[in-house]
Order: C-alpha cells, then structure tokens, then sequence
C-alpha cells in the first residue's frame, strides 16, 4: 500500500479562487487574473490549482500554454487538475462538442502538466447502457496515457452512476489501468454513501479528493445546493474526520482538493478566497477522531 504524504498538499479547485462566477451560469470565465489566482494560492499555502475549461481556452488565447506553465512553476503550482468534460458517451452534436473539448483538454494537460481531468456522467435517471459506458471510458483512459494525464470519474448523487459501488464497477470493468475516482465528500454525504465504502476501494483507485462542507439539510434542487450553498470545512455538519480517515486508509497519496462553490464566499477578495479555504480545510486535515 501506498504511504500517504507526511504533509498534506492542498489543491484550490477551480471555483474556489475563481471570483464571483458559478458552474452552469452565464460565464465562468473568472474576473481575476490568471498570474493573480496563482500568485494568491501559493501564498495561502496552496501547492495546486485547478482551471475550468471556459477559463482555460480564454486564458491559453490570452497567454498561452507557455507562459501559463511559467507561471505556475514560478509559482511553485505543481498539481494542476481541469473540469469538466461531459458527454463523453453521447452521440451526435452533443459528442462532438465533447470529443472537441476532448482534444483541448488534452493538449492543454500535456503543456501545463495537468495531473487529471474531471468527467462526469450524464445526469437523471435514465438506464444507462453499461457497456458502452465502459467502452467510452476505456477509450478515454487509453487517450489520457499518450499525453500523460487521467480522466477522473466523479461520483455525483445526481448522475446515472451515483454509487461508489457502481463507479468503482465501472472503473473495474473497463480494465484500464489508469481508470480512478475523485471523491467530493459533498457528493457522497449528499447521496448518502457509506464512506465505509471507501476504505474498501483498491489502492490506487482514488485519483482525487475535494473537500467542503455543508449545512445537515440540502435545498431541493441538488444542483443549487452543491454550486451555491458549500461552506468552509468545519462550518457545517459534514464527517470530514470520518472521510479523511476512510480516504487515508486506501493509502491515497495525491493532493486533497478544496471545492468551495456558495454564492457569499464567492464575493470575497481574492487573498481572501485562497487563505480561507485553505487554513480551514488544512484544519480539518489536521483533526483526529
């Protein structure tokens, strides 16, 4: 098994620093800067950022690949991750638009280094086709090797696989060797999962962990709840020492993401932004049941 890191390395995903914009709204381009956002989670202690693809294809237009890399390693940035690829399975326009992502996504992992990108399933409750399913994310496994990077597969309580029994079936059954999870304890504690569960997962299987909190009681629409009403760990109800433990006893060994999407937080100045999110969450990381 894995040793985990003696010092815990903390990754500010995207939202976290992005400013006042939100998943799924008008723009999510962020109205900081790129240097500025980078510049302000190293400071706060940050060894890792994560980029939206909005914000990515503007800021590759603005600065490029290049420049964007010298940035971050200047910084001392050295674990990058992007969001989010979705329709990965689809077919007609819906595919296209995703396999175009696809590409850059891919292209821009392999300039920056990035270290995984997040895809998720489609949403509802539909019965999904299993093995086409698997398939597709075989093939998205097998392209992520060539360019040096991971598609992690987020378990969601608001996806067609919303189980850490069926993702973890899923990533089996493709039998790829870089298939792995990212676990958001907002989505498990959401969807009710066991984080007993967790702890039965294979080493090497967990690719990324985000870390929030929340109040006991969610807004009806999940998807509100989970882009607009997240709190700073210790502020809410959450387990975190119950799933930091369970995470941790796989032998995880990565960063811990820090996803902090609520409509007050997001208003707060930047420095702000970074060092609230990460002296809390290193706080949690610090507790012992």
């Amino acid at each position: 098994m894995n040793t985990p890191l003696k010092e815990p390395e903390l990754l500010a995903a995207y939202f976290t620093l992005s400013g006042d914009v939100h998943p799924f709204g008008p723009k999510e381009v962020s109205p900081f800067a790129f240097r500025d956002r980078v510049e302000a989670a190293a400071q706060a202690g940050y060894l890792g950022i994560g980029i939206g693809y909005a914000d990515l294809m503007a800021v590759g237009d603005h600065l490029g690949y290049k420049e964007m890399r010298s940035i971050l390693e200047g910084s001392g940035i050295k674990h990058i991750e992007f969001e989010l690829l979705t329709d990965w399975y689809a077919e007609g326009e819906r595919r296209r638009h995703s396999d175009k992502q696809r590409r850059e996504f891919l292209e821009a992992a392999q300039a920056l280094g990035a270290r995984g990108i997040k895809v998720w399933a489609d949403k509802g409750d539909k019965v999904e086709d299993q093995p086409k399913m698997v398939e597709e994310y075989a093939a998205l496994c097998r392209q992520a090797k060539e360019y040096g990077t991971k598609f992690m597969f987020e378990v969601t309580p608001f996806d067609t696989v919303r189980s850490l029994s069926g993702a973890r079936r899923l990533m089996e059954d493709c039998g790829e060797d870089n298939a792995g999870l990212l676990l958001d304890i907002w989505h498990l504690s959401r969807g009710s999962m066991d984080f007993a569960e967790i702890g039965k997962l294979p080493a090497g299987m967990i690719h990324s962990i985000e870390l929030a909190d929340a109040d006991r009681y969610p807004l009806t629409d999940l998807i509100q709840d989970t882009c607009r009403r997240r709190q700073l760990c210790g502020e809410g109800t959450f387990d975190l020492t119950g799933f930091i433990e369970s995470v941790r006893s796989t032998g995880y060994k990565g960063p811990w993401g820090v996803e902090i999407l609520s409509e007050k937080f997001r208003k707060r100045p930047l420095e702000e932004l970074a060092s609230l999110s990460f002296t809390t969450s290193m706080s949690a990381l610090s507790a012992r049941s």
